[in-house]
Parts: structure tokens; C-alpha cells; sequence
């Protein structure tokens, strides 16, 4: 088995995926009970885009041994990491995370307590529990002090948090010692933009983009008057019933939102929100309280959005999908209820 085995690994390693996925199911129907093959057979379908198969597969290997530690990293890494924006997901992949870095510390296994803690650091910015995420990112970096990935990640969540000197320190350290690390370049494009540095940001976006252009390709633009027009579109598409409650409704389209409008609330705002609402809910105002007097009103962010989509077309859906989360808020929903609803 043990040759069978090398030939499953020896497939994975040369990202002959198809092969190694082949190889397992073969070795499985002999032997299987075997957790390592399922291992294999779970990360091989991750690579093939067989999402759902893959997370059977690692169930399967968890439960086979639900102490080896590279399979409870592969298993929460695959669900904190490749499953999208699926929080259920993340936050199992979460309790993978903190139950393999117990066992690492147990087994003094120092590069897998780092490891795990990087991941459940990932997985927290995920979630926006960047407090949360700060706390155990520095964690991981008492164990690698150097490590870029821990340092951009800490990055990422003083960024979300609003804390934009630390955050551009954090980046600039990032590149210290990886210098082609293209989410540190955009980041510090973020925080030069944010600070109207214009020469800057344009100079860090573009050598992101040329560093990672799948990852990070340059904005979608549209004039406008299309994107006017696309808001408008949007607003005529609201249901009868909520339109009633829009007449009161001011709609505006701003580059970027304020650091008035982010540290309204604690936790802040994430600075890449696409929109947001100001003003009490339907049904929460008061005629005692000053501030329901003054009209609520809903802020695109132009910038934000051209950011977030890939294609025009995207981008007009998307504008459309944000009206629509901000007309929840204006209803009195949440943001676990708009989740519900596929307006997050």
C-alpha cells in the first residue's frame, strides 16, 4: 500500500490532479479504511473543483482520524479558504482550527500551532471579527515573527478596522520581506487613496494588478451618467410596497465612505462597504427624538463597487443588489437577516 500511496502523493506534488484523484478512488477500493487516501482524495477534489465531494471526503477522513493534524489543517484550511463566502462554513472551519492547534501544542508541534493560528486569523477577517482576528494573528507571530502572511493578514484586520496608520505599517513590513506581495501593494493603495494620495495609490494598485492580475484586475469603470442611470434602474426595480416608504429617501453616490460615516459604529465599518444607510428604520422612529426629523438617506460607494465586480455587467448587478441591502436596513433588517435573504 505504501508504494500506492507514493504514487497518489507523487501525482498530488506534480499537480496532476485528475491522476491523483484516480490513483485514491483505486487505492480506496482496496483499502478503504485508509485515512491518508482520503486525505489525498479530499484536497485532489478540492483542485478540481469538486467542492462538495471534497468536503464528504474530508468528513470521512476526519472521522476515520480525527486526530491527524494534516488533515484537520487540510479540512479547516478547505473551509476557511475555498468555500467562498459560506460563514457556516468558516466558522466550522474555525472549530477545526482551534481544535488542531490545541492538539500541535500538544505535540509541540510549533510550526502547526502557527499555522492553525494563521488560519483561524484568516477565517476571523472572514467573519469581520478583526478584534478577535488581531489577537490571534499576534499570537502567531510570537511563533514566526517574519512571517509575511501573519503580518498581511494582521493588516488586512487593522484596515477593516479603521486603523489606517498601523495597518500601512503593518503592509510596509509585509514588503520588507516579500516585496511581490501583491495584497500588500493594493492594501497600501487603500490607505494612500483614503488619505488622497492619488499618484500613490494609483502606483500601488497598479504594480498589484501587474503582480496579480486574476487576483487584483483593475476596476470596472463606468461614467456617469451609466452609473446614474444603473441607480436608477435599481430604484424602479424596488418592490411596490417599499417604494411607499422611499419618498423620504435620499439616494446619493459618493467616491469613498467618510471616516464619519465608519466610526459611527462599534465595531466600525468596513472601509470597502459598498453603500450605506443613515437614518432610523421604518418603524423605530420616534416624533420625540430630533434626529428622525431629518430625512434618512442611502450612499452609494462609486469606488467600492467598480473595485468589487469583474465585468460591467456585474457591476450594474451589483449596484442593484446594494440598493436593495441599503432598502433593509431602511425596513429595519439586519445584517444576519439580508445574509438570509443573499443581500449580504
Amino acid at each position: 500500500m505504501d508504494a500506492r500511496l507514493e504514487g497518489v502523493a507523487d501525482a498530488f506534488e506534480a499537480r496532476d490532479f485528475e491522476a491523483a484523484l484516480a490513483s485514491a478512488d483505486a487505492l480506496l477500493r482496496d483499502v478503504p479504511d485508509s485515512a491518508e487516501a482520503l486525505h489525498y482524495r479530499a484536497a485532489a477534489l478540492v483542485e478540481v473543483g469538486r467542492l462538495e465531494d471534497a468536503g464528504k471526503a474530508y468528513g470521512a477522513a476526519l472521522k476515520m482520524a480525527p486526530e491527524d493534524l494534516e488533515i484537520l489543517f487540510g479540512a479547516a484550511e478547505f473551509l476557511v479558504c475555498r468555500t467562498g463566502e459560506d460563514r457556516e462554513a468558516v466558522e466550522e472551519g474555525l472549530e477545526w482550527c482551534g481544535r488542531g492547534r490545541k492538539l500541535a501544542q500538544r505535540d509541540d508541534d510549533v510550526e502547526l500551532v502557527y499555522e492553525f493560528l494563521l488560519l483561524e486569523g484568516m477565517g476571523l477577517n472572514q467573519l469581520g471579527e478583526c478584534e478577535s482576528a488581531l489577537k490571534i494573528l499576534d499570537q502567531a507571530l510570537t511563533h514566526m515573527p517574519r512571517s509575511p502572511d501573519a503580518q498581511l493578514e494582521r493588516g488586512i484586520a487593522l484596515f477593516e478596522l479603521c486603523r489606517f496608520a498601523p495597518a500601512q505599517e503593518a503592509f510596509e513590513r509585509v514588503l520588507k520581506d516579500a516585496p511581490d506581495e501583491a495584497w500588500a501593494h493594493h492594501y497600501l493603495g487603500l490607505v494612500a487613496e483614503r488619505r488622497g494620495d492619488a499618484k500613490e495609490a494609483k502606483k500601488r494598485f497598479l504594480r498589484a494588478q501587474t503582480l496579480a492580475p486574476e487576483e487584483l484586475p483593475p476596476p470596472v469603470a463606468l461614467e456617469e451618467e451609466a452609473f446614474d442611470r444603473a441607480v436608477e434602474d435599481a430604484m424602479r426595480a424596488l418592490p411596490s410596497q417599499v417604494k411607499q416608504y422611499m419618498d423620504n429617501v435620499t439616494l446619493a453616490v459618493e467616491d469613498l465612505p467618510s471616516d464619519e460615516d465608519l466610526l459611527g459604529q462599534q465595531p466600525p465599518l468596513s472601509p470597502c462597504i459598498l453603500g450605506v444607510f443613515r437614518g432610523t428604520p421604518v418603524g423605530e422612529r420616534s416624533v420625540m427624538d430630533a434626529a428622525d426629523h431629518f430625512p434618512p438617506s442611502i450612499v452609494l460607494y462609486q469606488k467600492n463597487l467598480e473595485r468589487f465586480a469583474r465585468t460591467r455587467e456585474e457591476l450594474i448587478e451589483q449596484i442593484g443588489i446594494t440598493v436593495m441591502h441599503e432598502v433593509g436596513h431602511l425596513m429595519g433588517l439586519d445584517e444576519d437577516d439580508l445574509w438570509e435573504r443573499g443581500l449580504d
